[in-house]
């Protein structure tokens, strides 16, 4: 009779403890990968669309800085940090020295290994050659030269590529002359290629540099 009470005493404790595992919790939870839905932009991100992105500071991948700088980094290195090529450009941009000094930087070795710093050298190249090209952009910019529509952004990315002079002979000679790096990517494929972003706040600066 005992060992019988004893039985049905643990079935009970048994089946009490397993039924609280099935009671819902009061605590809330959150999923880890998601935003909070309260500002409309769950499950949008990434996005080409400017209007997926109600108020918030986040830029599109479209044809916003964030969109431009990727697509010339991926062209150029696909965008590694580290990588040196053949010819001893560096970086996710492909810099060179001479492009390093114009804008402040002197040791190579610490570019390379600073991620940072290399956004920045990009950044204060694009206000170094916006200001350069300044009268080109103004100029040119919405005209058809060698087949190619102008934009601010093409005349920026093919600065990148040959330097803002190779730029200014580019139109000197109507688009009928262009350079060609030594991989044989021409001026002309980047005006092309990365024709079409908005780069109009980035402020022209004579004196760019990356302590700015």
């Amino acid at each position: 009779m005992i060992k019988k009470w004893y039985f049905y005493a643990s079935l009970v404790v048994i089946i009490t403890f397993l039924s609280l595992g099935f009671i819902p919790s009061s605590h809330e939870t959150k999923p880890w990968f998601l935003i909070e839905k309260t500002d409309g932009s769950e499950y949008i991100f990434p996005s080409k669309e400017k209007d997926d992105y109600p108020n918030t500071n986040v830029p599109y991948t479209g044809n916003h800085l964030i969109g431009f700088k990727e697509a010339v980094a991926f062209k150029e290195s696909q965008g590694k940090y580290r990588l040196v090529n053949s010819l001893g450009y560096m970086g996710k941009y492909q810099f060179g020295s001479k492009a390093l000094r114009a804008i402040g930087i002197n040791d190579n070795k610490a570019f390379l290994k600073d991620p940072a710093l290399q956004e920045k050298a990009f950044m204060a190249l694009l206000a170094k050659n916006k200001w350069i090209l300044r009268n080109e952009i103004e100029k040119y910019e919405g005209k058809i030269i060698s087949g190619i529509e102008i934009t601010e952004s093409g005349i920026l990315a093919a600065a990148h590529l040959g330097g803002a002079g190779s730029v200014k002979n580019f139109f000197k000679n109507k688009g009928s002359r262009h350079f060609r790096d030594a991989f044989g990517t021409s001026l002309k494929s980047y005006m092309k290629d990365f024709a079409g972003y908005d780069l109009s706040f980035i402020e022209a600066d004579s004196n760019a540099t990356v302590n700015d």
